[in-house]
């Protein structure tokens, strides 16, 4: 439990960040009707199974234009 204590200073922001990430991406694969690549079923197993690398890939890559 010691350990824990002493880097839940650093764990805690890079949970908070991941999650919130994951979520904002989460939710703009599903609002968003165009990709580049793929359906939306693909970019939302890649954001959720994915965990920090996913969401960062579907707005790098996956986002279409906006209409």
């Amino acid at each position: 439990m010691e350990l824990f204590q002493t880097y839940a200073a650093a764990i805690i922001p890079l949970l908070i960040l991941e999650y919130g990430l994951a979520i904002g991406a989460l939710i703009h694969v599903i609002k968003h009707p165009n990709y580049r690549f793929g359906n939306k079923v693909i970019w939302i197993i890649v954001v959720l199974g994915i965990q920090v690398i996913g969401p960062v890939v579907y707005f790098v890559f996956g986002r279409g234009e906006e209409e």
